[in-house]
């Protein structure tokens, strides 16, 4: 059976759809999330939690930000990091750290009632002085990748997709799913 991918987050259907390049099933379910900064723990408890409900295989996503002048903190907590101070605000708390390096990080959780698998995808980068870009992706306004200048709501979707850490962890879900066809 093929999974269903669960997210209320258009615009991380399309990047799944653009990067694994068909169209994964999708639907929208409420799912508690624990509250981790644990990526990894979230993806897997959300997993379950929608398995439960739809009885049927699922994939799941959760990407965090870590900042490692905060010991990596917010991680999978951004969201709500981002909510609460906004992104202006978010960078000026940067300034009081030694450095702004901070990496991005995504996993991908596949259970299918008996089988968890996960998938993971990694960036290093560092948080901008300013948001660049739109902010209508969650933080990618204040994230510039390693190797660039500009943040990833700086960068046309084609770029961001080659090298992000959705991408790394997707292509990773992509080649499992084609080897149990």
């Amino acid at each position: 059976m093929e999974p269903i991918f669960i997210t209320s987050n258009k615009n991380k259907l399309r990047e799944a759809r653009d990067i694994l390049g068909f169209r994964i099933k999708h639907r929208i379910i409420d799912i508690e999330e624990i509250q981790s900064t644990n990526t990894k723990e979230v993806a897997i408890s959300k997993a379950k939690a929608a398995y439960e409900k739809l009885d049927t295989p699922v994939v799941v996503e959760d990407t965090g930000l870590h900042i490692l002048g905060f010991g990596g903190f917010p991680g999978a907590l951004v969201k709500w990091m981002t909510e609460g101070l906004g992104y202006e605000k978010m960078c000026r708390v940067v300034d009081l750290c030694k450095s702004r390096a901070a990496y991005a990080e995504t996993c991908i959780a596949y259970y299918d009632g008996e089988n968890m698998h996960t998938f993971t995808g990694h960036i290093n980068g560092s948080i901008s002085e300013i948001p660049r870009g739109s902010s209508n992706f969650g933080w990618d306004c204040i994230f510039i990748p390693e190797g660039f200048d500009k943040t990833f709501a700086q960068m046309h979707p084609s770029e961001k997709n080659s090298i992000s850490m959705r991408r790394e962890a997707f292509t990773k879900l992509g080649k499992f799913m084609a080897s149990r066809r």
